[in-house]
């Protein structure tokens, strides 16, 4: 008797500026999964937040005009059903674990891992918290602080408290150069260097219209820049480290060079490395997974500075699948083919969800309500 297909249901777009680099994503993560092992439902959420149903999805996936399949089912669409952006999940009733291969808003922030929980489903990666957590900058160095664990210093600006920040205010803090990016972007939207008052100004409007918070980091000069990918839930393991060497000319790893063109770009995997460093690097990675409460799978950046000194820069708790990104590329490298880590990281999904599902809940009936007496002290 043949064993029955786990069914996943791969969810890939999203209203984000990482909506193609999640086209990407989900076109290798759906062709490097076991067809012998998984049925698998694909969907597609629209530019504008809409899931599409698995027919048009599935054209997408394959190369067909997105915008004009889109508008093709938007016009069928009963927009009155307050459901309608979710509608076509009911497609499909079997699904047994869910796998958002959505980068940025939506996939990253939490938003997508909450509906799945609402679902009562398993679903691979961080749980809603940690997502949204891990998702804000900001958020994310306050517990870095508090857990001891070391990340650039930085200034919040909101359009609230910008006017009491000038460039000079800012640079006598963090130093002459300074980086800008908003809290909750990814991939590097938004994120600008900024050399003098002039730059800082075009910066700061150009990451607020990303997000209303925006931080503004000290720079590091000449930095290496490391990356290490972590897998599992209590015990998770760490990868190899790989290292990222931009073009002289480009002062970091932005957008361009990580999904469009990594021609010029030198990837070292594994990174040469001193021993000391790699195990530094190794302790920071997990204790940041854990004092985030990430589970599954997740990739963070470093930067070292030139006395070796390493930095925390970000998690990134749904990492790219495409073929330039880094995270899979670490694993290959330390014994976890593609194929493998796909399996290990759906495993994951599923112990997560076991492990929750012995949570108790208490339920206690009220009764008869029964209130204390009001004493009014001024005239109302």
């Amino acid at each position: 008797m043949a064993t029955k297909k786990i069914h996943v249901g791969l969810l890939f777009g999203g209203n984000s500026s990482e909506h193609d680099v999640s086209k990407r994503s989900a076109r290798n993560v759906y062709d490097a999964l076991d067809k012998e092992k998984y049925e698998i439902s694909i969907f597609m959420f629209s530019k504008d937040g809409i899931l599409m149903g698995t027919e048009v999805s599935n054209k997408i996936l394959d190369g067909a005009a997105e915008d004009e399949l889109v508008a093709a089912e938007m016009a069928k669409m009963d927009t009155s059903n307050p459901l309608a952006p979710i509608a076509a999940l009911s497609e499909v009733s079997d699904i047994d674990i869910f796998w958002p291969v959505i980068h940025g808003n939506l996939g990253e922030d939490g938003t997508i891992q909450a509906l799945f929980k609402l679902l009562n489903k398993p679903f691979i990666g961080a749980p809603q918290t940690a997502s949204g957590m891990a998702f804000d900058k900001e958020l994310t160095k306050r517990i870095l602080n508090q857990a001891g664990v070391r990340n650039t210093k930085y200034v919040l600006i909101t359009p609230e408290n910008k006017d009491q920040y000038t460039y000079e205010t800012l640079a006598a803090e963090l130093g002459e150069t300074l980086f800008v990016k908003p809290a909750k972007q990814g991939s590097s939207v938004g994120m600008q260097m900024a050399h003098n008052a002039s730059e800082y100004e075009a910066a700061l409007n150009n990451a607020l219209q990303y997000d209303y918070k925006v931080l503004v980091e000290q720079t590091i000069d000449q930095p290496r820049e490391l990356e290490i990918s972590i897998l599992g839930n209590e015990k998770p393991k760490v990868s190899k480290l790989g290292e990222i060497i931009v073009p002289e000319n480009e002062e970091f790893y932005d957008y361009n060079n990580k999904f469009v063109d990594a021609s010029g770009v030198v990837f070292d995997l594994p990174a040469v490395i001193e021993p000391a460093l790699a195990k530094e690097i190794e302790e920071m990675s997990l204790k940041a997974y854990k004092a985030l409460e990430l589970k599954g799978l997740t990739r963070i950046d470093f930067l070292v500075d030139k006395n070796g000194v390493p930095y925390l820069g970000e998690p990134n708790t749904l990492p790219g699948m495409t073929n330039i990104s880094l995270y899979p590329q670490m694993w290959q490298v330390s014994g976890i083919g593609y194929t493998e880590l796909l399996d290990e990281i759906i495993n994951y999904g599923f112990a997560e969800f076991e492990r929750n599902s012995k949570i108790s809940y208490a339920f206690q009936e009220l009764g008869e309500e029964r209130v204390g007496e009001k004493r009014y002290t001024e005239e109302i």
